[in-house]
């Protein structure tokens, strides 16, 4: 059977990022997650790092190469910024493939650096697209979403900001996959919301 409510670990960025001088990292894939158990090896100093129980989307080939506090701009665009961490990742790349397929170009950024973060990443995407989505397995308040627009705020970059993740609840018992479009986290939700959010911003 699956896991309750009470497993389910949503607010675990947002209280190990307030800890000083932790690094937060968040495993996109296999191949990543080979790198960092290699990097927790090879480094002295405390560090979480997060993994989803299930199974992520491949992301990288087995040459990829990592750095902490350095994203991974994995698809660029014009139309939009998805910045995404962990099993979000995988999601990301297929959103980004449903828009591409309608004639939207998005950029896709993993993020699997929650702390130290890669300030110049986001204020790039914020000077080459105007809208930034943010995308994680993980409450909106305190995870990924924050910390980037903790970035923009002090950089005062003017751009608009999307949150998609958990929406201050607690999630139910599932299937990944089911859970995924019941809380509009899906990679067919992703482009729908994109879509939505850029047309709104034409409209304007």
């Amino acid at each position: 059977s699956y896991d309750g409510p009470t497993h389910h670990s949503l607010e675990d960025i947002a209280v190990m990022r307030s800890l000083p001088n932790y690094e937060v990292l968040v495993a996109s894939d296999g191949v990543m997650m080979d790198w960092l158990v290699k990097h927790a090896i090879d480094v002295e100093g405390p560090m979480y790092i997060r993994l989803s129980r299930g199974e992520a989307k491949p992301c990288y080939d087995e040459n990829e190469t990592f750095e902490v506090g350095k994203a991974k701009v994995l698809i660029e665009g014009t139309d939009a910024t998805i910045i995404s961490c962990g099993v979000m990742t995988g999601e990301s790349l297929e959103a980004a493939k449903l828009l591409s397929d309608e004639g939207i170009n998005v950029s896709v950024i993993d993020m699997f650096s929650i702390k130290p973060i890669d300030r110049e990443a986001i204020i790039n995407a914020a000077q080459d697209t105007n809208l930034i989505v943010t995308c994680e397995e993980h409450n909106v308040i305190g995870g990924l979403g924050s910390a980037v627009a903790e970035v923009l705020t002090s950089e005062n970059q003017v751009v608009k900001q999307v949150f998609i993740g958990m929406q201050d609840q607690h999630a139910e018992c599932g299937d990944y996959g089911d859970l995924f479009e019941k809380y509009n986290i899906s990679a067919l939700s992703i482009a729908e919301r994109i879509k939505e959010e850029i047309s709104l911003l034409n409209n304007k």
